[in-house]
């Protein structure tokens, strides 16, 4: 999606025990000015507003402003009402939108067939 360039270190992995609730960080851009940390959820059930609260709690013990929490479920509304009431700028990334990602991006997906479509071309049939 073009964050942080295309620099080695444009990105971290973090999840595993002990990552603070935090799995990745982004950079925004190629000079690293600020920072977007990830959390990602693989459930089937609906990511509640508990776990929205703690990835917030966990962006304020690495003083961050901005976050991205990506499920490959879905979010209760009540975590997205809370989400459009906090200070911090938390996206939201349910798994249909998480899909059409990775399709837009062309990330963990693969072309298996094309299509050409073909319309009549006009002068073909134009007399002269």
């Amino acid at each position: 999606m073009g964050y942080g360039g295309f620099r080695e270190d444009a990105a971290q992995h973090r999840g595993r025990p002990g990552d603070d609730g935090i799995d990745g960080i982004v950079k925004e851009d190629r000079l690293g000015l600020d920072l977007i940390y990830v959390q990602a959820k693989r459930w089937e059930d609906p990511v509640g507003r508990p776990q929205v609260q703690a990835f917030v709690g966990s962006l304020e013990g690495h003083h961050a402003q901005k976050g991205v929490f990506i499920t490959t479920s879905r979010f209760s509304q009540d975590a997205r009402d809370f989400v459009g009431r906090i200070g911090k700028k938390i996206i939201l990334v349910d798994g249909q939108m998480l899909a059409q990602l990775m399709i837009d991006y062309n990330v963990g997906v693969s072309e298996t067939r094309r299509y050409v479509l073909k319309k009549i071309n006009s002068d073909y049939f134009n007399e002269e």
